[in-house]
């Protein structure tokens, strides 16, 4: 399977200081990775890197292919990067409906569709942004990188601060995205037991630095890397496992 995203010795961080030390990994097309780590350990850093909004200083980052390193985050976004930031980022004072046909580009993902994958979207679609519950604001959000038909797809803590029954509905409309529709993402998360059914690989972060890498399924069910990197001994329940 081709590789999509590809990082190789990145370091980066916010002036002079540095967050991530030699970051190497890759993503092929049509995969998933959940980006796993304690508060601190720099995931939000790594996908504000891929997006292009830190300091690099040093590595290279690759999209298909292409050498995106030096590019800006309104060029990486052209060539295929969606970003749903922890903050969200709707527009407030727009419909549901605006906020998404204000970005929309030409793709298999339209509104129409993203309403078929959050009904709920379409029931607030003359709402504003500002008149959403949390989880309401998130789906648009998810939306909204939809419509914009990216190749890669970064979601950075998409279930924080929401009520357990919209994590279910969330996590069970990723799980769609990713299976069915077959888009590639990166999802940063804390909590590994939410994730990891979700991706086909992980990748833990300690202070910077890649810990751990492989598929989600054998880290779900390792017990003793689950309880040295999150104090948490019990299965996780990884893509594919029993």
């Amino acid at each position: 399977m081709a590789e999509l995203l590809g990082l190789d010795h990145v370091a980066a961080g916010y002036g002079l200081a540095t967050v991530l030390n030699d970051i190497s990994l890759s993503l092929a097309d049509g995969r998933s990775l959940a980006l796993l780590g304690r508060n601190g350990a720099g995931k939000t850093t790594l996908v504000n890197t891929i997006v292009g909004v830190t300091t690099m200083k040093g590595g290279a980052i690759r999209l298909g292919g292409r050498d995106i390193t030096r590019l800006r985050p309104e060029q990486r976004a052209h060539a295929g990067i969606g970003w749903v930031p922890q903050e969200r980022n709707i527009f407030k004072s727009l419909t549901v409906e605006e906020n998404m046909t204000a970005v929309a580009r030409p793709g298999p993902w339209t509104v129409a569709r993203v309403y078929d994958m959050f009904p709920r979207l379409r029931e607030r679609r003359r709402n504003m942004g500002n008149q959403l519950s949390g989880g309401e604001q998130q789906m648009l959000a998810v939306g909204r990188a939809l419509v914009l038909n990216p190749r890669l797809i970064l979601l950075d803590e998409p279930t924080e601060g929401l009520a357990p029954i919209i994590v279910d509905e969330l996590l069970g409309a990723l799980k769609r995205i990713i299976w069915d529709e077959g888009v590639s993402a990166i999802i940063v998360e804390q909590n590994a037991q939410k994730i990891l059914s979700v991706t086909d690989d992980a990748v833990i972060l300690d202070r910077g630095l890649v810990v751990y890498a492989g598929p989600s399924a054998a880290l779900a069910a390792d017990r003793d890397a689950l309880e040295t990197h999150f104090g948490v001994a019990g299965r996780a329940g990884g893509r594919g496992a029993a």
